[in-house]
């Protein structure tokens, strides 16, 4: 047993799946006082499935606290977790844009409301499952890196952390691949060591966003023409927050080459489809930027530079602008820069920060 760690209490946010349980563990091994913490999150209306916190996950939870011994407790998150994360989902979607809810509640329940309760409950720590490595540096600056495994790097959904915060967070399986995670998770005979990893957004239930969509804001369901770039009708969408910038499938237009959504009109209600050429732009500007160090760059800097989740680094130059506002410029033209996503920007393998995508610009 550490004996730095001893006398040390983590709360670890648990959700059922091998990660969290196996953050779980691994604290619990290296010596930490471990309690185990669920969130209740959302239940669909009219008792739809959905795929957060159901009671089979509730149950797995326990079933590992019970394994490791440790005490497990359950929160009530509901009405926080709408109001700040499914409200801010779905008037996204209604207002044109296409939001990451993720970041949202990473940022304002998981780490702002469970974070503050935990250290009220006397704990030093709050644990996540995310993949991702905090480090300090000589003068005692936290700095966010990504997870060791880089198909499974999580830093992207963390850009919004603060000093503050990453002083009283671990994150533990940042420091393995995901197949050592399971490893680990059926050597210690933890029961959930198969358990598939999601694949979703946890609120949604029953099919895809869309139909998340046309439960709760039915009147975006307004149909309006699909137009190319020179003005021309192609076709009829239903409803513009039923598609996203970039997206190709299921447009339901014939045409010569591929065409692909290239800009959503919100004013007259229609969807403006390209060419793949058409749809690159080589630069961005972002609001609501953050710095993980706190403060802006002086002035332009290098960075890499990731638009969604799962895209690729993109070589890039960062400009800070006033009221925390930035344009990035890249290297090259990207496809699919996405209003409402987020940019988040690196230096080799650290997270420096991250914004909300306003507008894509051709420079």
């Amino acid at each position: 047993m550490s004996h730095s760690n001893k006398n040390k209490r983590v709360v670890v946010a648990m959700s059922g799946g091998v990660d969290s349980s196996v953050a779980a563990a691994l604290l619990a091994e290296q010596g930490y006082e471990v309690v185990g913490l669920m969130l209740r999150l959302w239940a669909e209306a009219g008792g739809a499935a959905n795929r957060c916190c159901t009671p089979d996950a509730v149950a797995d939870a326990r079933r590992v606290a019970d394994a490791l011994g440790i005490p497990f407790f359950v929160r009530d998150y509901k009405a926080a977790f709408k109001s700040t994360v499914v409200d801010f989902f779905v008037d996204g979607y209604a207002g044109g844009v296409t939001p990451n809810p993720c970041i949202v509640c990473n940022r304002d329940i998981r780490f702002d409301r469970l974070l503050n309760e935990a250290i009220s409950l006397g704990a030093d720590f709050l644990a996540t499952g995310h993949y991702a490595r905090i480090r300090q540096d000589d003068a005692g600056q936290y700095q966010l890196w990504q997870g060791i495994d880089p198909a499974k790097d999580q830093s992207y959904m963390l850009y919004t952390m603060t000093q503050k915060r990453l002083a009283h967070v671990l994150l533990p399986v940042g420091e393995y691949h995901k197949s050592q995670i399971r490893q680990i998770a059926q050597q210690k005979k933890l029961p959930v060591f198969d358990r598939p990893d999601s694949q979703d957004l946890c609120f949604l239930g029953p099919g895809d966003y869309r139909e998340f969509l046309a439960r709760h804001i039915p009147e975006v369901a307004q149909q309006g023409d699909i137009l190319n770039s020179a003005g021309q009708v192609l076709g009829q969408h239903y409803g513009l927050a039923f598609y996203t910038i970039g997206q190709r499938r299921g447009l339901g237009i014939s045409a010569p080459q591929p065409m692909y959504v290239i800009e959503k009109n919100m004013q007259d209600n229609t969807l403006v489809v390209g060419s793949k050429n058409e749809l690159g732009r080589s630069a961005l500007e972002a609001a609501e930027v953050s710095y993980i160090g706190g403060a802006p760059p002086a002035g332009p800097i290098r960075v890499e530079a990731k638009i969604r989740y799962k895209s690729r680094l993109a070589p890039a130059t960062l400009t800070p602008l006033a009221e925390s506002r930035a344009r990035i410029t890249f290297d090259e033209p990207l496809n699919g820069i996405t209003p409402g996503q987020a940019v988040v920007f690196y230096q080799g393998r650290q997270t420096l920060g991250g914004g909300t995508i306003k507008t894509s610009l051709e420079v």
